[in-house]
């Protein structure tokens, strides 16, 4: 099994419940890992793995669509990368809000969303 991972990946988007929110956005941080089984896969070309390149690029795009709920986003990234990568057979992706609009609060709140294909 071979995992690809990208983590704390930092955007700034327009993600949230309230207007406010969504007009001055917020800055995110995000980690994924994909997993697929390497028995079937040829390492010796970038078309029998999966690309971090392109799963960065995946998640930049679906970052930059505003959306009330995180939970949309990692759904929308998984299904994504399953499309591109159909050899796939798990994916996990985490979302922070790194500042929530929660009075004294300090740390962060997000999702994680893990989608099995087996």
């Amino acid at each position: 099994m071979v995992t690809v991972q990208l983590h704390n990946l930092i955007f700034s988007a327009h993600h949230g419940v309230s207007e406010l929110e969504l007009m001055t956005g917020n800055t995110f941080e995000v980690s994924l890992d994909v997993f697929y089984d390497d028995a079937r896969r040829a390492f010796n070309t970038l078309e029998g793995t999966v690309n971090y390149v392109r799963l960065y690029d995946i998640v930049q795009e679906n970052m930059r669509r505003p959306s009330r709920l995180l939970e949309k986003i990692g759904a929308g990234i998984v299904q994504q990368i399953k499309e591109e990568f159909p050899f796939i057979s798990e994916a996990v992706v985490t979302i922070y809000k790194l500042q929530a609009p929660i009075g004294n609060f300090q740390g962060r709140a997000g999702i994680t969303y893990r989608k099995s294909f087996e």
